[in-house]
Formats: C-alpha cells, structure tokens, sequence
C-alpha cells in the first residue's frame, strides 16, 4: 500500500470559487462584441478547459462545439483585458480550503497546484486568496504545450516536488481533472463543489473520496486504503 508523498491541487472549481469573475470577464467581451450576457450558471459549465475553451463556449453559446468560431482569438485578448481588471472582485476561498492546506503543510507534505489557468492570473490569484506560500510547485495552462486531461502537467508537478506521481493525491473538480489523474496514475479527490462540467464526470467514483480539503487532510493517512 502506497503513503502519500505530496498533493497536488487544481485551482478554479477546487480550491477557489472563481465563477462569478470569470462571469463578468466573460459578459465584458460579450459585450464589447454586441453579445448578449450570459448566466453565472451556465458559465460555470464552461470553465475547466483553459481561458480560450471557456470564451469559444462562450461564443457559441455552449459548452460541446465542434470547432472554435472564427472570432475566438480576438476575443480570448478582449476577455484577458477584462479578467485582469475583474480576477479578485469576487472571487472566494471553498470553506475548509485554508485550514485543510495548512493541515497538511504541518504534517510535512508538499503541496502542488495544477491548473488549466493562464500563468498570467495563476500566481495573482493565488497570492490575493492568501494561498501562494503553500505551494512551492504551480504548473499553469501555458507552463507546458498540453492542459489537463493530458497527464503531462501533473507528471512534471511530481517530478518538480521530486516524488513518484503513484505517490501523488490530485484533488479536483472536473472531467479534466479526472481524465488527467486516471492518465498520470495518480489517485483522484473529487471536491464535492465546483464545476464538473459533465453531470456524468465522476460517474462511478468512489464516495469515499469525495471530500472537502480540510476533510482530506483529516484522512490523509488511510487515503490509498481500500
């Protein structure tokens, strides 16, 4: 039986509640491009993919497309413009995310995060929610060629953190992250919020790890237990 020798995050949906500024960015480039806005709600289907599959959905009006609009690069850089000044107006720590971290800081794991988000808001954000000191290791959506579900980011966060990835816990939210830990081999913590994108995602996932952050860390040591 394995022993945990680190744990790596998502970010948005996982750690911090970050819809409702990706909701304004989002309405600010519809906007800008005579649009109309969208909900929070169906706006928190779309997020998981990365900043540019989140403003094509948003384009489109949904969340399976086939391939991108025409308009999606232009308006990925209008949506940038926006989420730069609108990253931390409202967004919000998960309850237990804060306490659960330093939990597990202090029993001596080392801490990751991956994360499909743009290295540009990646350290912002983390540093305005008071999270940037747990985590010496960050791999962004632009840190490597591939984004989750590929499992390259999450392998080149364990070897960053100098551990085996079978070792490794990724605690997540989405179908991404899901697809990314089933492929690195690492084991899966769904948080039991966020935005899983699919209602099918975690179809078949164990209930028992289902667990907030400050839950996991509670139970960190029987976590690869039957």
């Amino acid at each position: 039986m394995h022993s945990v020798a680190a744990v790596l995050f998502d970010l948005d949906g996982t750690l911090v509640d970050s819809a409702p500024d990706l909701t304004t960015a989002v309405n600010r480039m519809l906007a800008d491009r005579q649009r109309s806005p969208m909900t929070e709600e169906r706006v928190r289907e779309w997020i998981g993919n990365g900043a540019r599959k989140l403003v094509a959905r948003a384009l489109a009006g949904q969340r399976h497309i086939e391939s991108e609009p025409a308009e999606t690069q232009d308006a990925l850089e209008q949506f940038f413009v926006h989420y730069t000044d609108c990253l931390v107006d409202k967004s919000v720590l998960y309850p237990g995310v804060h306490a659960g971290l330093k939990r597990l800081q202090a029993i001596g794991l080392p801490l990751g995060v991956v994360t499909n988000k743009p290295g540009r808001f990646t350290q912002p954000l983390l540093e305005a929610m008071g999270l940037a000191a747990f985590f010496p290791v960050v791999v962004s959506g632009d840190t490597l060629p591939v984004r989750k579900p590929d499992p390259a980011p999450l392998l080149h966060a364990a070897k960053s953190l100098n551990v085996a990835i079978e070792r490794c816990v990724y605690v997540g939210d989405s179908l991404a992250d899901r697809g990314a830990a089933d492929a690195a081999g690492a084991l899966l913590v769904r948080v039991p919020y966020g935005y899983p994108g699919e209602a099918s995602a975690f179809a078949g996932h164990p209930q028992r790890l289902t667990l907030r952050v400050d839950e996991l860390a509670d139970q960190i040591d029987g976590i690869f237990a039957a």
